[in-house]
């Protein structure tokens, strides 16, 4: 997978995983991590999908309808490739927290649904359920920020109150940040995010 690797100052921290948005590149949201988690080692990758142009890390069908074959196998060698940075780079594999906005944010919460412990933690921007009728793996000690719009014309709130009782019933502690501006990624829900991780991981 296109990847970036950027070493941190603070060995003590997890390694953040970075997923962009439908369209984005693992330069995006560098910037990003680096405000919410100063110090920490950042993996950012690219989708290996192309729809018209423009990156993802799944198929889907239609907007908001997903191609479950192609998330579940996705996910899956997402889940090879960051075992595989981990040897290259000298991470500690199982102890990341994701960072995901949107398409990013969803394949994030896939991994989890998918694999026990796939994250420490993961900061979801605009997420969706990604897929239903799992048992999912147990998220007790996991710690999940979501930020969501409850006027997002991509992802109805109601989806997303869906994912956080999902996580929530798993065992994961759950922060909602609502705001009012629709799907985009705002300062203040990132000033958010930033003190959630830094009262979980910088304590």
């Amino acid at each position: 997978m296109k990847h970036i690797f950027q070493k941190g100052s603070n060995e003590n921290l997890p390694t953040i995983v970075v997923f962009h948005g439908t369209g984005g590149t693992e330069n995006d949201l560098i910037p990003l991590a680096e405000m919410i988690a100063p110090g920490a080692s950042i993996l950012s990758l690219r989708g290996n999908i192309s729809e018209n142009g423009m990156s993802r890390f799944f198929r889907r069908l239609a907007e908001g309808v997903f191609d479950e074959e192609d998330l579940i196998f996705r996910t899956n060698e997402i889940r090879d490739f960051l075992s595989e940075a981990a040897e290259q780079y000298g991470f500690d594999v199982s102890n990341l927290v994701a960072l995901g906005y949107s398409n990013g944010a969803n394949i994030a919460a896939s991994l989890m649904f998918h694999f026990d412990q796939a994250f420490k933690g993961a900061m979801l921007h605009h997420p969706m359920v990604p897929i239903r009728g799992l048992e999912l793996p147990n998220m007790n000690g996991i710690q999940v920020f979501v930020g969501a719009g409850r006027n997002d014309g991509m992802v109805p709130a109601d989806n997303t109150e869906e994912l956080v009782q999902l996580l929530e019933g798993a065992g994961a502690e759950v922060k909602a940040n609502w705001e009012h501006f629709g799907h985009q990624l705002t300062r203040t829900e990132v000033e958010a995010a930033r003190r959630w991780f830094e009262e979980h991981f910088l304590g």
